[in-house]
């Protein structure tokens, strides 16, 4: 079972969100809480990938057309670190 730990600033994001990227989001938890990232990335939904650039080492997940979740592994540990939940600019 892995454990996910929130930034503050992303508890707070929480409540910007709509109720269905927010549902979405709580569905992505109980995935990653249940099955890891081996799980987000048998859903194509969530196009789970790995980022580039100054978000390197972080993987990103899609909430909906337009919202991410950013988040890092801990290695050699069932951890996740969720560091942002934002919307995705073009």
């Amino acid at each position: 079972m892995w454990v996910i730990y929130e930034k503050k600033s992303v508890v707070k994001a929480l409540d910007r969100l709509t109720p269905d990227v927010l549902l979405k989001y709580e569905a992505w938890k109980r995935i990653v809480e249940l099955e890891g990232p081996e799980g987000l990335r048998q859903i194509k939904g969530f196009h789970d990938e790995a980022l580039k650039g100054e978000w390197k080492g972080f993987r990103s997940s899609r909430l909906g057309r337009q919202w991410r979740v950013i988040y890092g592994i801990a290695k050699g540990q069932l951890v996740v670190f969720v560091v942002e939940v934002m919307p995705h600019t073009y």
